[in-house]
């Protein structure tokens, strides 16, 4: 008889309780962390919380931003704060997210060549490329002048 050794996992584990009226509780394994989620307004919830859609969208951005974080820390350029905002766009039905806009408020200082490599970044993201094609997103980048 051989015995298999088991393969660890290497992805993340997040656990799931649906709850009436709904609502999720979705905690996040290495941390603990909770976070509710409920069905949008426009779909029977109250919008008490964010919906899955939501949390596809808010990943987007949150993925954005952070990976221009990471690679401004790799390539030594002091990037400061950066303000985000996305707005999600649904189809008609069959529901699901059409379009995905993206406002990037981006910190003083950077040189044109710092711009373009983060914008270029900003578009390749993890998230961004995980994203069906017909998904479309949109990003617009400001700079104070």
């Amino acid at each position: 008889m051989s015995q298999q050794t088991a393969v660890p996992a290497t992805g993340v584990v997040m656990t799931l309780v649906s709850a009436p009226q709904l609502k999720t509780q979705v905690t996040h394994g290495p941390s603990g962390a909770t976070l509710p989620t409920e069905a949008p307004k426009d779909n029977g919830g109250t919008g008490g919380s964010f919906s899955p859609t939501d949390l596809m969208a808010t990943a987007l951005v949150s993925c954005v931003v952070t990976t221009m974080h990471l690679t401004a820390n790799r390539e030594g350029i002091i990037l400061g704060e950066v303000r985000a905002s996305v707005e999600k766009r649904m189809t008609p039905p069959p529901r699901r997210i059409g379009e995905l806009v993206l406002s990037i408020l981006m910190p003083a200082g950077l040189t044109p060549p710092q711009r373009t490599l983060l914008e270029k970044i900003a578009h390749e993201c993890p998230v961004a490329r995980s994203l069906h094609p017909d998904t479309k997103v949109t990003a617009s980048f400001g700079y104070p002048d």
